[in-house]
This record gives C-alpha cells, sequence and structure tokens, in this order.
C-alpha cells in the first residue's frame, strides 16, 4: 500500500458507526471484547447528547483512525480533557496517522483551556507506552484503576 492522503477532521454524527467498530478493533487488540457493553445506536445517540466527541482519520476514502474524548474535570488540576479511545486500524499503522491524531488531541486541549490531558494505557502494551514516552507524556505509577458497573 502506497502513503495514502489522510485527513484529520472532527467527528460527525455519521462517524458514529465508523467509531463504534474502531472502538470494538481496540477491544479486541485490548483482549476483552466480551467487556464491550454499548451499541452502535448507543453511540450515536450518546454522540448526538455531546457525551463524547471525537477526531477521526479519513484515508482512501474511509475512516481508519479516531480520538474519542470527553471534558472532565479534577478538583486538582481544573479541566481536563480526558481521551477514552484512541486507535488507528492495524493496516494503517505505519503512516504517521497516531501522530496525527495524537498532535490534533493535545491542541484541542490545549486550545480549550484545559490544564492536563488524561487517558490510560495497558501496561503490556509495549507499542502505546513507547508512543507516549516519545511525546514526553507522564506515565503515572501507584494509582489503581477503581470502578463500579452498574447493569442497565
Amino acid at each position: 500500500m502506497s502513503n495514502p492522503t489522510i485527513v484529520i477532521r472532527t467527528a460527525t454524527l455519521q462517524d458514529a458507526p465508523a467509531m463504534y467498530d474502531l472502538m470494538f478493533e481496540l477491544a479486541v487488540y485490548e483482549k476483552s471484547p466480551e467487556l464491550v457493553a454499548t451499541s452502535v445506536a448507543e453511540y450515536q445517540t450518546d454522540f448526538e447528547n455531546g457525551l463524547f466527541e471525537g477526531f477521526v482519520a479519513e484515508a482512501d476514502g474511509k475512516i481508519v483512525g479516531m480520538t474519542l474524548f470527553y471534558t472532565a474535570y479534577s478538583s486538582w488540576k481544573g479541566k481536563i480533557l480526558y481521551l477514552d479511545d484512541f486507535v488507528v486500524t492495524e493496516a494503517y499503522r505505519r503512516f504517521g496517522i497516531g501522530q496525527m491524531l495524537y498532535d490534533t488531541f493535545i491542541v484541542e486541549a490545549q486550545n480549550r483551556g484545559c490544564r492536563m490531558a488524561k487517558w490510560q494505557v495497558l501496561d503490556w502494551n509495549e507499542p502505546a507506552i513507547q508512543f507516549y514516552q516519545k511525546n514526553e507524556a507522564d506515565i503515572e505509577s501507584g494509582w489503581y484503576n477503581v470502578r463500579k458497573f452498574f447493569k442497565p
């Protein structure tokens, strides 16, 4: 595959199904697709209601990568932009799309006056860890993820 023309743009409601598919691809990569409880319809409704936003990467006329994020608040730091999903489909991972999406997300956080951008990375995901280290992100240690699930 030759170098495709890449376009990074703000996600729209029409992109929700492709974003869902990319999220599911990420869940498979993270070895936990059975934990996905959302649906395409829920993505569309939640996007329409402003619960999340995103950027998508288009190549060869199709969406091949995305960031999914929302505004959050840290009582210690103030306004933050939380990056919930960041994925580029495997066939397109060697064209710099991840860096383009990451840079767009970071600039967005700065433009919104956020004091911090925050996200998680699995401890075994060496390619992602190396990417974040290359981009001078602070990878915390000493904190555990805590969560409580509710039945719909």
